[in-house]
């Protein structure tokens, strides 16, 4: 099965680290990172979308996408 998540959060260290674990475990980006800003907070948002091709499992609603 081929599973697809969309990580967003703050520009910041923890949101470099979050997809650097990802791709860590296997998952692999998809397309470009999108950008906007915040302006009632005043910072930028990031979005990357991510994809990870996982055998021997059938998908399910039910799954916890970042135990993969």
């Amino acid at each position: 099965m081929k599973l697809y998540r969309m990580i967003t959060g703050p520009d910041d260290s923890i949101f470099c680290h979050r997809i650097s674990k990802a791709l860590s475990n296997g998952w692999e980006l998809s397309g470009n990172p999108a950008l906007t800003y915040d302006p009632e907070k005043g910072r930028v948002i990031c979005g990357q979308a991510i994809v990870k091709e996982v055998e021997g499992h059938e998908y399910s609603d039910d799954l916890t996408l970042s135990d993969f």
